[in-house]
């Protein structure tokens, strides 16, 4: 390393030490602090808990300018926020729970380039109001970030369509700055298997990226199914796993806000501190219960997937799925919840047997999940016949029910290219060039969990080589799961 670029790195350690109040980096956050500075794309797969927040924070601070982290919920956006300010550091967020004054401060403080991050979702980033701000010739923009990057392949295609849009912000800015600017992007994650790191490297049009990729395998967590053949028994052993830890912070996770409100109900009729927590809340209760979870008050919550990103709660002893999700991926984001301290935790997920003829429940919600799946596919095929060659978005979504999906859809399946944020060109049959390859096919998506919850290998072992870690076919003993330390729970 040369003298100036010592000298450098020594300020960096320098403000990480003053700012953060840490003697030295964690590895692999020094390499990856040192690939941002530089200007470079980068994508980045870290375990839960590896501290990858302080990786884009810090650069953004040393490079000056505005650094945009578009990131997927309000609460991990306020989460951040909150302790960037507590550290003095100029952050803030946009977003549809924000008053209208404070909404009008942070557009200012965008005007003046009086900050250093700016938090928000990739729908607010492309409302006008925001896009026309920030395309402004004299806002100097250095990077975009994409925190909670499984995001984009997780919901992109269907749930926040928005996500596979943001491969065209980096251009379209760029026309609007001083020639010579450039706007590095990196994507962060704790999940994404080969697959996923390529469809995020395609979507956000990554050049050349530096790859970090880590292990998402965590000694002190302690992975188990247990098999259920009715309903009442899946409750029996739920309340069983409960009572016998009580007094232990946990979560329950269920998959839709009907079973989120039941299921918590019949638990408070047992004598429980808990509540429900689903999408279909209020902000303010959402938030009332997050602070009520933190803080003791309820001894768990019974959630849906969209609690857990953003609540930093180190202690939490035991996480249970009363229904297993539908993909891989956001199973080891739930997970991922429990033992942040670095101290043992717990992770249970009840199922039926496979068959179903007992409790068909766990087959009709994954044949609901890959029907509703194929149905949005067969929408936007019918879709691409009516569509003009050359579109905008907004006059789409106002002449078809769902057309900002079935965008989506024809542009994973390399059907579509955005040529700006706002504007698509669609393709013959064949897809654009360097497209995505079409949407896997029905049932494909589900295959690793199925494999996971009723294989017979190491449940570490199955986890690890659906992310591309460990030799397939080697056997395990990782003594942190049911299938190698058998633990009655």
């Amino acid at each position: 390393m040369q003298r100036s670029e010592q000298t450098t790195w020594d300020r960096v350690r320098e403000t990480f030490q003053q700012v953060w109040g840490y003697e030295d980096f964690r590895p692999p956050q020094g390499e990856i602090v040192r690939t941002l500075l530089t200007g470079q794309d980068a994508l980045i797969v870290l375990p839960t808990g590896a501290g990858k927040s302080i990786c884009f924070q810090l650069p953004a601070l040393m490079r000056g300018g505005l650094t945009l982290v578009v990131s997927p919920l309000v609460a991990l956006m306020e989460n951040q926020v909150q302790e960037l300010r507590q550290r003095n550091l100029p952050a803030a967020s946009l977003h549809g729970e924000l008053s209208p004054y404070q909404r009008r401060q942070t557009l200012a403080a965008i005007d003046k380039q009086r900050l250093r991050l700016l938090y928000l979702s990739p729908e607010t980033l492309l409302s006008p109001a925001v896009w026309e701000r920030l395309c402004q010739a004299h806002i100097r923009i250095n990077g975009l970030i994409l925190d909670e990057a499984h995001c984009l392949v997780q919901w992109g295609e269907t749930f926040r369509p928005a996500y596979r849009r943001l491969g065209a912000v980096r251009p379209a800015l760029l026309q609007h700055k001083p020639p010579g600017t450039q706007i590095a992007i990196a994507a962060f994650t704790a999940t994404a298997d080969p697959q996923a790191q390529q469809e995020i490297e395609r979507t956000l049009q990554l050049h050349q990226p530096s790859l970090f990729r880590f292990s998402p395998y965590r000694p002190n967590l302690f992975l188990s199914v247990q098999m259920s053949w009715t309903p009442r028994g899946r409750r029996q052993r739920l309340r069983q796993f409960i009572k016998a830890r009580a007094g232990q912070s946990g979560l329950v996770y269920v998959r839709t806000r009907r079973d989120s409100d039941r299921l918590a109900e019949w638990l408070r009729q047992a004598g429980h501190k808990t509540t429900a927590y689903h999408a279909g809340l209020s902000p303010d209760q959402r938030r009332a219960v997050e602070a009520a979870w933190i803080n003791n008050t309820l001894e768990f919550v019974v959630c849906t997937s969209a609690f857990g990103m953003g609540i930093n709660k180190p202690d939490v002893r035991w996480v249970i799925h009363f229904h297993a999700p539908a993909l891989l991926s956001e199973y080891v984001q739930e997970v991922g919840r429990g033992g942040r301290d670095g101290k043992p935790a717990e992770a249970l997920t009840l199922v039926s047997e496979p068959t179903g003829w007992l409790d068909p429940e766990d087959r009709q919600r994954s044949q609901f999940f890959l029907d509703q799946m194929q149905s949005q596919r067969r929408t936007a095929q019918q879709l691409a016949k009516s569509l003009p060659p050359h579109g905008e978005i907004r006059a789409v979504e106002q002449q078809f029910k769902d057309g900002a999906i079935a965008l989506s859809l024809l542009h994973s399946q390399g059907r579509l290219e955005w040529t700006d944020p706002f504007h698509y060109i669609l393709h013959p049959q064949t897809g654009a060039p360097g497209a995505s390859k079409p949407a896997a096919s029905k049932g494909n998506v589900t295959r690793p969990m199925t494999r996971y919850l009723y294989g017979q290998t190491c449940r570490w072992q199955s986890l690890l080589e659906s992310f591309g870690f460990g030799q397939a076919g080697a056997p395990m003993r990782c003594g942190h799961c049911d299938r190698c330390t058998p633990k009655a729970t």
